[in-house]
């Protein structure tokens, strides 16, 4: 019988391979501080990253705006859906061409900083990743985005 180091879950969301000391990272920018039962690893062993962290999330299915958020913290993420205790669905975190309302434009002279019009960022570089507006052509590295 396998022992597992982290509280097993019967319907919910597993969100594995994110990077180690993100996990709370991920959890402020999907807003599941009240989410209901939150189980968290931090820093486990892992052949592929060295360390990681991993979020289980009891009675919730991630929408795609929710792991579009997660990829631009954790782009190598699995996502694992559980129903009645079993894996029904596994699935890398995919970085989409776009990202459409989640990013902000940290320039002071973008029209989005003015006016109410939904964010625009197009990916044109996936690792490193690099997102250009799509209104005043600012370009952004990973380390100068700010989630909406």
């Amino acid at each position: 019988m396998k022992t597992y180091k982290v509280y097993a879950i019967k319907d919910g969301t597993v969100i594995d391979h994110i990077p180690a000391t993100k996990a709370l990272k991920v959890i402020d920018i999907l807003g599941l501080e009240n989410e209901g039962i939150l189980t968290i690893g931090i820093g486990f062993s892992s052949e592929k990253m060295g360390r990681k962290d991993i979020i289980k999330i009891e009675n919730k299915y991630l929408e795609k705006e929710e792991t579009d958020k997660i990829s631009l913290i954790a782009p190598l993420a699995t996502i694992n859906i559980i129903k009645n205790g079993k894996l029904v669905e596994k699935r890398k975190i995919e970085l989409p061409d776009e990202y459409i309302n989640i990013v902000k434009c940290p320039n002071p002279n973008c029209i989005t900083s003015k006016e109410h019009i939904i964010n625009r960022f197009k990916v044109i570089n996936r690792t490193p990743l690099i997102l250009r507006c799509h209104y005043c052509e600012r370009v952004i590295t990973e380390d100068e985005v700010e989630i909406l």
